[in-house]
């Protein structure tokens, strides 16, 4: 069964990519408009259960809650917009590729924050940011669209490292379905404000479109994430954390199979060496954290809650 839930989660996030490029290539919907529906439709069917099981935990959410659920809102919504342009500029697989970053970001902020990691991360991160010189150097060459295309996806995979971070910080006293619907409604709101500030209309398309956003936020955002989440319960992070890594050979060979998508022979190795940094940059946190709890200062000590959930690093 974890088997089977783990290859449907794969599929569902390694769609995003694919599915968002041929909903903005074939219909008139707007790059904002799929963030914004994405997310109010998941703050909807997340509110649900709450408020039938707990209505009075919205009535309970403090100050420090609210503004770290802010941050991650708005971080939130700059990464779907960032990411989501990409696709219009440069190759699913490249976006893809370039926003799981996010897991490497979360190490090198952890740096700036005063967090020693051991020498297998940030070889890790070495090999993950040489397999972005390598496809931004591919690309620049190719296009400026498409070099823009990897930048901004590059700017995606930052922000979902902030997104994480700050959703950290509020989970440590949120249930998850208090804060999901709270960030997932405040991210809709503010994409709104982007899409009425840009003029990017939010209504009004065909019914391939709205098909597209349909598709997207099922296999994407309720399909792909609640198995991951699921298997959290049963599976080791670590474990989930690898299998996650899988959305950026699944993204590529889903935009080679259905959109026809042919990248030169340096891009597919600047992905390649991608996601072998980024299973490094797994592996060493995850060895880290477990020399931690096994020193002897650590015993009986309980690892934080913004620390565990590694797997929680999906946005697409």
């Amino acid at each position: 069964m974890n088997f089977f839930l783990a290859a449907v989660g794969v599929l569902g996030v390694a769609s995003s990519g694919p599915l968002i490029a041929a909903t903005l290539g074939a219909t008139t919907v707007s790059a904002l408009a799929i963030a914004f529906w994405r997310n109010a439709i998941g703050a909807a069917v997340m509110a649900s259960p709450t408020l039938i099981r707990e209505p009075r935990q919205f009535g309970r959410i403090t100050h420090r809650e609210f503004r770290w659920c802010l941050l991650a809102a708005v971080a939130l919504a700059l990464h779907f917009a960032c990411f989501i342009t990409s696709l219009q500029l440069t190759s699913v697989a490249a976006a893809t590729a370039l926003v799981c970053l996010q897991s490497a970001w979360i190490a090198v902020f952890q740096l700036f924050r005063g967090t020693r990691h051991r020498w297998q991360v940030l070889a890790g991160l070495g090999i993950a940011f040489g397999g972005v010189v390598a496809i931004t150097g591919f690309d620049m060459g190719s296009s400026p669209d498409a070099l823009l295309g990897d930048l901004l996806a590059v700017a995606g995979g930052a922000l979902a490292g902030l997104y994480t971070l700050a959703g950290g910080k509020a989970r440590q006293s949120m249930t998850t379905g208090t804060y999901t619907t709270l960030c997932y409604g405040m991210c809709a709101a503010l994409v709104a404000v982007l899409a009425l500030i840009g003029g990017q209309p939010l209504v009004g398309f065909e019914a391939a479109g709205w098909l597209g956003i349909l598709a997207i936020t099922v296999c994407a955002q309720l399909v792909g994430h609640t198995a991951f989440n699921h298997l959290l319960a049963t599976m080791s992070p670590l474990l989930v954390s690898m299998i996650i890594l899988l959305e950026i050979p699944g993204a590529a060979l889903l935009a080679a199979v259905f959109l026809h998508e042919t990248l030169p022979a340096g891009t597919y190795a600047g992905l390649g060496l991608i996601l072998a940094g980024l299973a490094v940059v797994v592996l060493g946190q995850r060895s880290g954290k477990a020399a931690r709890r096994a020193s002897p200062a650590a015993i009986g000590r309980e690892e934080p809650p913004s620390d565990r959930p590694l797997a929680e690093l999906g946005t697409d």
